[in-house]
C-alpha cells in the first residue's frame, strides 16, 4: 500500500490496540472525485438469504428481537480469523454500536493477533482480549465458526450466554447455539451480516462496506469460486457504490507480503509432495511449514494462510493440503478441492470441517501420521 494513500492500520502482531479508520481513508481512500464519498447508501432491498423458508425467517425475527432487547452484545469469530470472520464481526460491531448498543469484538486466541493483511479493517478499536469478555455475556453473536472447537478460549463464555446466535455458511456446521442462522448456500458469512444490517435498518457506509467487501472477496477467492452467484456480484456492487477502494483492499489481501514470506514459501514448495494415487487416483499435493521456518524468517502463521492457494494450482492434483506448525507442535491443516472430492468430509474425520471445496482441521501428531489420516479420508464424490 506504500506510495498510494497514507497508512491505514497497525503492523502485524497488533492486538486490541489496532487503530481504526473511521472513514476508510488512508489505505481505503475513496475514489478521487467520487460523488458518493462520505455518503451512506443502502441500495435496493434484495431478498435475504433463505428468507423464503418460513423456519429460517422465524429465526431471523427472533434474532432481531433479541438484539433489540440487549444492551451489551459480544461479537466473536473463530480463532486465527480470516477476512470473512473478522470482517463480519467488525461490520456487525460497528453497526450495533451505531444503534446504541455497547459492543465488544473478540476471538479466542492468546496472543490475539490481527493479521497484517487485515490491519486496514475499520472498527478494530472494538476488539478486546478474550479475557475481557464476561464469563456470562448477555448476548453473543458468533461469526463464521464452523465448529465449537474454533471458539478457542471463548468456548465456555459463549455457551454460558443465555442467547448464543450463530451466523455461518459452512455446510459442516453442526448447528450449535440457541439460534442458528446457517446458510450453506451463502458464499460468505458477510452475506448473512449484510442481511442482518438490512433487517436492523442500518444503511451502508464506507466502514461497513470495507468490512463486508473483505469478507465476501476473501471467501469467494476474489469472486472466482463456484459459490459466487449473481447475487454476490449485486452485493459487491452495492458495497463498491459507497466509494471504497476495492483495488487497495485486494492488494492488501492478496498482493502484499514480507520478504520473509517468500523465503518460507520457497521452503514449503521445496518440500511439496505429489501423490498421484491418492484420492482414488485423482491426486494429492501436500506440504508443511515447520515452526522453525516462521521464526527464522520472522513470519507469523497468519501470513502464510494464502500458501494453500499456490499449492492447489498443479493440474495433476485434485486435492491440496498445507500443514502449518504451531509453537506447541500442533499442525493446522488447510485443504482445497477442485470439485471431485469433498474435503469438508475428509477434514471432519480429523475433527475439523468447512466447505466441500475448502476445509481445515487441527491435529497433534507427526506430519506423516496426519497426512496419512487425511489421505485415507479422501473419497471421490459420486
Amino acid at each position: 500500500m506504500t506510495g498510494e494513500p497514507a497508512q491505514a492500520g497497525s503492523a502485524a502482531g497488533s492486538t486490541t490496540g489496532a487503530s481504526s479508520t473511521s472513514a476508510v481513508e488512508g489505505a481505503l481512500a475513496v475514489l478521487p472525485g467520487s460523488a458518493l464519498a462520505g455518503s451512506a447508501l443502502q441500495g435496493p432491498v434484495l431478498p435475504g438469504p433463505r428468507a423464503e423458508e418460513s423456519g429460517f425467517e422465524l429465526v431471523w425475527q427472533a434474532v432481531v428481537a433479541e438484539i433489540g432487547r440487549a444492551r451489551t452484545i459480544d461479537l466473536i469469530c473463530h480463532i486465527c480469523p480470516d477476512g470473512d470472520a473478522l470482517g463480519s464481526a467488525l461490520a456487525a460491531g460497528l453497526a450495533l454500536r451505531g444503534l446504541g448498543h455497547d459492543v465488544r469484538v473478540s476471538f479466542g486466541d492468546d496472543p490475539q493477533v490481527v493479521p497484517e493483511s487485515l490491519a486496514f479493517l475499520p472498527g478494530q478499536e472494538l476488539i478486546v482480549p478474550a479475557a475481557e469478555v464476561p464469563d456470562t455475556p448477555e448476548l453473543v453473536l458468533c461469526f463464521d465458526v464452523a465448529a465449537e472447537s474454533r471458539l478457542g478460549l471463548l468456548h465456555a463464555k459463549a455457551f454460558a450466554a443465555p442467547v448464543l446466535v450463530v451466523l455461518d455458511h459452512h455446510a459442516s456446521n453442526p448447528g450449535f447455539g440457541t439460534h442458528q442462522l446457517i446458510d450453506p448456500t451463502a458464499p460468505a458469512t458477510a452475506v448473512l451480516v449484510d442481511e442482518l444490517l438490512r433487517r436492523l435498518g442500518v444503511e451502508l457506509d464506507q466502514d461497513l462496506a470495507a468490512c463486508l467487501y473483505t469478507g465476501v472477496a476473501t471467501d469467494t477467492g476474489s469472486f472466482k469460486y463456484r459459490a459466487t452467484t449473481p447475487a454476490t456480484h449485486e452485493l459487491a456492487g452495492r458495497l463498491l457504490a459507497t466509494g471504497i477502494r476495492h483495488d487497495l483492499i485486494s492488494r492488501q489481501l492478496w498482493d502484499t507480503s514480507s520478504f520473509g514470506y517468500l523465503k518460507v514459501l520457497a521452503g514449503a514448495l521445496d518440500r511439496a509432495v505429489y501423490e498421484p494415487d491418492a484420492a482414488g487416483g485423482l491426486g494429492l499435493v501436500w506440504t508443511w511449514v515447520p515452526y522453525q521456518d516462521l521464526v527464522l524468517f520472522s513470519v507469523t502463521i497468519e501470513e502464510i494462510e494464502g500458501l494453500i492457494d499456490i499449492l492447489r494450482r498443479p493440474a495433476e492434483a485434485e486435492v491440496a493440503l498445507v500443514l502449518k506448525q504451531d509453537p506447541d507442535g500442533t499442525l493446522r491443516g488447510s485443504s482445497r478441492s477442485k470439485g471431485a472430492v469433498d474435503v469438508a468430509a475428509a477434514c471432519a474425520e480429523l475433527g475439523g470441517g468447512g466447505h466441500v471445496y475448502a476445509a481445515g482441521f487441527s491435529a497433534r501428531a507427526d506430519v506423516a501420521a496426519v497426512v496419512g489420516r487425511f489421505r485415507d479420508a479422501l473419497r471421490p464424490m459420486r
